[in-house]
């Protein structure tokens, strides 16, 4: 059943803090709080030990979660400000003051610490660990026994780990001994975090955008209807708790694809996987593609830096950046209806046509050389089995009703944190996910040291 809303610009947004009914410290605006709570977490703490792509290496520096995420937010920030100038200036907007304000000078701040919050929910091994924890639910799908104890929806859950909605359910959860509401953000900030409006079990890729993955968990149902309600949110389907995208995800989502797919190039080239006559090109590439480029002046500079080749794509990366941060806020702006109405199906640099040519080829070098380089594979392969073996063991002590624990599992269950501890009496969906908090919260090496533990491959030293 289709619900009808109209959104607005002027009632899209809210500064409601999820969890608190408080009102903010003047010397600071709820949404400079938002990126303050962000960056002394230590969940946004652990992402220093969260590969982006590549292993970390000792020798060279590369990307981690952690400077993505606070590259992604720089971006963030200045796409929040391009289009928060232009969404002042519309004429339903200018008549109310509140609103200009916000887009004026708030919108900036939202869509940074949204940017910031964006990766929080991956677990170590990145895509692998993912991977990793689907596989033990599908692989119990023939264990009828097993399989009963969840309901569709939450099997849904289960047989296809998602870290978008484990990042929505760490942001809002209240864990044992912790504050209500979770992290306390405003209702904007998470609206903007949140890709995939729509539960696991109504995944649809034909379905549009919206529903290529899925953001929130059964956990979280109560949480999105509320975010969702209060920021108007278009409903696709009301009963099953499906929405149409918020318009500030989509500034979010280009300032996530413009990083990832430039800094990956420059990290490849610094680990000469990709040589600097191909860097140079691909970079300069996207900047001849902005027609408001001055290829001259790049040129002299690059003529200058020649003797610091890392020095010359660092110059070149920065200018493509700003090409496609300028392409996408563009975008956004000509397209500003169709987003806000629910219309607008693809990502912002997907009708950025100029750069389209350039984009492609980095993407198919990504691919084939980045992506699929042998390092790569081989931490996939390994986190693959460290998250596996880690899901396998936790799950398997919740699951055994505590009168039937063996030793080895009551000790793996005391080793939890107090705040993914569960109570007996909690359904198997519930311990589940508490077991899952706790796996896809472990930074790489933390990971990978208690696998060994539990395995016997390495003796902790006390």
């Amino acid at each position: 059943m289709k619900v009808s809303i109209m959104p607005t610009w002027n009632t899209c947004f809210s500064n409601e803090r999820l969890g608190s009914d408080q009102t903010h410290n003047p010397e600071r605006t709820d949404y400079e709080r938002d990126w303050d709570r962000l960056i002394f977490s230590s969940a946004f703490r652990r992402l220093q030990n969260k590969t982006q792509v590549f292993p970390l290496p000792e020798e060279v520096f590369v990307h981690n979660r952690l400077t993505h995420s606070l590259e992604v937010a720089s971006v963030g920030r200045s796409l929040g400000q391009m289009v928060g100038e232009w969404i002042a200036t519309t004429d339903a907007v200018q008549s109310d003051s509140h609103a200009a304000d916000f887009y004026r000078h708030h919108l900036k701040s939202v869509i940074a610490s949204a940017c910031l919050a964006h990766d929080l929910g991956n677990p170590a091994f990145g895509h692998s660990g993912e991977e990793a924890i689907s596989k033990f639910f599908i692989d119990k799908e023939a264990d009828s026994d097993f399989r009963r104890l969840f309901s569709d929806e939450q099997w849904a859950d289960l047989v296809s780990f998602e870290g978008n909605a484990n990042a929505l359910r760490i942001l809002t959860r209240q864990f044992n001994g912790r504050m209500k509401g979770g992290f306390g953000l405003t209702i904007s900030t998470l609206g903007a975090i949140i890709k995939y409006p729509c539960p696991a079990i109504a995944r649809n890729k034909k379905a549009g955008i919206h529903r290529k993955k899925y953001g929130f968990f059964q956990t979280e149902v109560d949480t999105i209807r509320h975010i969702a309600n209060r920021l108007e949110m278009i409903p696709e389907d009301d009963s099953q708790n499906i929405w149409k995208r918020h318009p500030f995800v989509f500034l979010v989502e280009a300032a996530d694809d413009i990083c990832y797919t430039i800094i990956d190039l420059e990290d490849a080239h610094r680990l000469n996987i990709v040589t600097t006559d191909e860097a140079v090109d691909l970079l300069k590439g996207v900047i001849e593609a902005d027609p408001n480029s001055n290829m001259d002046r790049v040129n002299r500079v690059l003529a200058d830096l020649a003797e610091d080749v890392n020095e010359m794509i660092g110059y070149l990366r920065a200018k493509a950046i700003s090409a496609l941060t300028n392409a996408a806020a563009q975008v956004f702006v000509e397209h500003a209806d169709e987003i806000l109405h629910g219309e607008f199906n693809v990502g912002l640099l997907d009708r950025a046509s100029a750069f389209e040519e350039v984009l492609k080829r980095i993407q198919k070098i990504s691919v084939q050389r980045i992506y699929n380089h042998h390092s790569v594979i081989k931490i996939e392969l390994a986190g693959f089995r460290v998250m596996s073996g880690l899901i396998e063991d936790l799950v398997e002590a919740a699951l055994t009703p505590s009168e039937k624990r063996n030793t080895r599992q009551k000790k793996t269950l005391h080793l939890l944190p107090a705040q993914y501890r569960f109570k007996e009496s909690a359904s198997a969906y519930e311990k589940v996910m508490h077991m899952i908090d706790y796996v896809s919260g472990m930074t790489d090496l933390y990971a990978l040291k208690l696998y060994k533990n539990l395995r016997g491959i390495e003796v902790p030293v006390i």
